[in-house]
């Protein structure tokens, strides 16, 4: 078969649910529901039989709610199973799911998890896209494997394992996963002093506290601890980004201490730059082109007189695309059409072209495949040998251990360890990063 629309592939029993949901925030869930179904009569809406049908799907997926709600009042994990009941209210009978549990909790991930097995059981099939792995063994019968856009494998679910899998997808073998350069480090870069952060909500209250560490040419220095320990506010507030009060000094370069940064402005002029953990809302002007995001932070350089130079520019955005395998149809598309693979490339490459002595990395793979989480590594790994001081904030230990030099625990706001590569093993890091203080 070949569909040639979303509407002629309903019409033959497949329902997409897309990873950015397809929901009208102002309507209410049976308004969503019915939305390009309407039942009509007399040029009327029907809506005893919209709110009937409604209440119907919303039974399918379990959810015991008004469907006069809207859907802006819902929670993520209760729109996700609004959006399967939609699917389903349209009798499809084979769901493709992109990646539908990136921004559920555990527990709605657990719940969408039994909802798909209960749909299985009633003859329902599903394609299930995702790069979490312990979810597509939980619930996968078979499963085949992607990279750059072919088929490279696959097998009943009972005759792989995750190891196989990832070597699938990466197309090498797990061991390299973390290609974490040798350990030779030079001059300090970045010098830290008792840097203490306030709560901006809680008056009083301090999210760090006395924080001291350093980094130095050709090394990468991964910040360990549970949510809320304070490794973004650290890596923020020293970007100069923070939105309370921040005492304490730095020191760039092996030059004096100076004050935080008032703006991130002036940490960039400095050699700084910061990957931050929400690409989307930090990191990239969705609308505007991938060329147009590459060279956002290093805008001036193609400044001549009052006019922006775009071939100039164009040019330095196709170098670091090749530079970074960064895949898009065209260098003009809007970067929202990228992949989070390739967004998350087109992040970096932005920095980069800054020209950074230290780079801070806020949940670098985060959202994206295990192919470009590898790429991300090689590149994490080429930059530090090539002479950066790398700071790698992750909540993957196998990624932070693999690929830290030094590790830096915190705890509530305090640093409770350091660890050379050797200590760092997750027990310690664990430990460390629940410790009281």
């Amino acid at each position: 078969m070949r569909f040639q629309s979303l509407k002629d592939a309903e019409h033959h029993g497949i329902a997409l649910i897309a990873q950015e949901l397809a929901l009208v925030p102002e309507l209410s869930v049976m308004e969503n529901l019915a939305l390009g179904r309407e039942p009509v009569r007399g040029g009327l809406i029907r809506w005893d039989v919209v709110r009937r049908d409604a209440e119907s799907a919303l039974e399918l997926v379990g959810l015991d709610m008004d469907p006069a709600r809207a859907i802006k009042e819902l929670g993520i994990g209760q729109q996700q199973l609004v959006e399967i009941g939609k699917a389903l209210a349209k009798k499809a009978r084979i769901l493709v799911l992109d990646e539908p549990t990136a921004a559920l909790t555990e527990a709605d991930t657990a719940r969408l998890m039994r909802l798909l097995l209960e749909l299985k059981a009633s003859g329902v099939s599903c394609i299930y896209i995702s790069h979490r792995l312990e979810e597509v063994f939980q619930i996968a019968d078979r499963i085949t494997v992607l990279r750059d856009g072919r088929s490279v494998g696959g097998a009943k679910a009972s005759e792989l394992t995750p190891d196989k899998v990832i070597a699938m997808m990466v197309g090498r073998e797990v061991g390299t996963l973390y290609p974490r350069p040798p350990h030779h480090p030079g001059v300090p870069l970045l010098k830290v002093e008792g840097w203490t952060v306030e709560d901006p909500l809680v008056p009083g209250r301090e999210v760090l506290r006395r924080v001291s560490f350093e980094v130095r040419e050709r090394e990468i220095v991964g910040l360990g601890g549970l949510m809320g320990a304070g490794r973004t506010a650290l890596v923020s507030s020293l970007f100069g980004a923070a939105r309370s009060r921040v005492t304490g000094t730095l020191s760039l370069h092996g030059g004096p201490a100076r004050k935080p940064f008032k703006s991130p402005g002036d940490a960039i002029a400095a050699g700084l730059s910061l990957v931050s953990e929400d690409r989307k809302r930090y990191g990239l002007v969705l609308d505007a082109s991938v060329s147009e995001n590459l060279t956002l932070a290093s805008l001036r350089r193609f400044v001549r007189g009052l006019l922006v130079d775009d071939k100039r520019r164009g040019e330095q955005a196709r170098q670091e695309a090749a530079a970074l395998n960064i895949r898009a149809s065209a260098l003009g598309s809007a970067v929202r059409q990228l992949s989070g693979g390739n967004q998350q490339k087109v992040v970096l490459g932005k920095w980069l072209l800054t020209k950074p002595r230290v780079l801070f990395l806020d949940e670098p793979t985060r959202g994206v495949d295990v192919g470009a989480k590898a790429e991300i590594h090689r590149l994490i790994a080429e930059l530090a040998e090539a002479g950066l001081g790398v700071v790698l904030v992750s909540s993957d230990l196998p990624e932070l251990l693999g690929m830290s030099h030094r590790v830096l625990v915190l705890s509530l706001g305090a640093a409770t360890a350091e660890l050379s590569a050797s200590e760092a093993t997750p027990e310690a890091v664990m430990t460390a990063a629940t410790m009281k203080v």
